[in-house]
């Protein structure tokens, strides 16, 4: 018998036993009284459907320069007024503008006055300080310098902050626990200041 959980936090009891499996991808099979878990090898995004978002940019080849080269993006189709990316397996579309129109707006969280609008992709852990890396070795100028916020906490993540050539802020993230992406602080945690 063969059970595949996807994309959900499921618990299972057997013969007094609790397995927890909390990240998507794994596949539970169970034969003469034998229980084994696999986890499948496709990339944790790749299970989920890819999301799309498109914004403005003031200069295409400085877009293409700064998520192609520096960001390591795949490139897609284009045309003389956008350039589609791969951004983690996410489709990008930088779509020229003349006018931006974006006047940063900032909220407090833990300690860091955040950017807002933003946006970027959920990394896992290792990805994350390769990326973080890859980054610094490119000269990337950080609006929120990388590290670790809500330590000790529910949610706690790495993320930092920076923009691109069109002043658009990104933010990049990851987990030390992934299972906690939707988790709400505790009752404990909630009286913690997180400004």
């Amino acid at each position: 018998m063969s059970i595949r959980l996807a994309q959900s936090c499921q618990r299972r009891v057997l013969s007094g036993n609790v397995l927890s499996i909390a990240a998507a991808g794994w596949h539970i099979r169970t034969s003469n009284s034998q229980l084994t878990a696999t986890q499948s090898t496709r990339n944790q995004s790749s299970s989920l459907t890819p999301f799309h978002h498109a914004f403005p940019v003031n200069n295409l080849d400085s877009a293409r320069h700064f998520y192609g080269t520096i960001l390591g993006c795949e490139e897609g189709r284009s045309s003389d007024k956008w350039i589609d990316f791969s951004l983690f397996g996410h489709q990008i579309v930088a779509h020229y503008s003349k006018i931006y129109p974006y006047v940063d707006h900032f909220n407090p969280v833990d300690g860091d006055e955040v950017p807002v609008p933003h946006f970027g992709v959920v990394l896992e852990w290792e990805q994350f300080e390769k990326f973080a890396e890859r980054l610094k070795e490119h000269g990337v100028q950080f609006m929120i310098e990388p590290h670790i916020r809500f330590r000790g906490l529910t949610g706690e993540q790495y993320t930092m902050f920076f923009k691109d050539p069109a002043g658009n802020n990104l933010e990049f993230k990851a987990l030390r626990h992934p299972d906690q992406l939707f988790s709400k602080f505790t009752k404990d945690e909630q009286d913690l200041p997180k400004e």
